[in-house]
């Protein structure tokens, strides 16, 4: 079974379109969860910093152009439930990254056994 040149080589560049995309959103999943990561060791760090203030210390959280006083333990309850959230969602991008290295490595392989495939007839 021979496929056309032409066939070929659409097959080849429908294939490479796939892997940039592939490459594009790997940087871009990669820049996402290196943030989620700042965003955890920032909550990590306050919450550390709540944990040494006694529980009737007035703290205050930016909201808009203003402050408002806050309970201790709500803060803290807030931050570990944020950064819950934050690990899951690195996780999932983490499960994402994954996916498209693979598929960017799948892409790579099949133009390459169709190039030596091509280069054999």
């Amino acid at each position: 079974m021979s496929i056309s040149n032409e066939a070929l080589q659409k097959l080849v560049r429908e294939i490479e379109a796939q892997s940039m995309a592939a490459q594009q959103q790997i940087g871009l999943v990669r820049t996402q969860q290196a943030s989620k990561q700042r965003e955890m060791r920032l909550a990590q760090l306050t919450r550390n910093e709540l944990a040494t203030l006694p529980e009737s210390t007035a703290v205050y959280e930016g909201v808009g152009k203003m402050f408002v006083s806050v309970p201790v333990p709500a803060l803290k309850d807030r931050l570990s439930t944020e950064m819950k959230e934050m690990e899951t969602e690195v996780e999932n991008l983490g499960k994402r990254l994954h996916y498209l290295e693979t598929t960017a490595k799948n892409s790579m392989e099949h133009i390459e056994k169709m190039l030596k495939g091509s280069g054999q007839a």
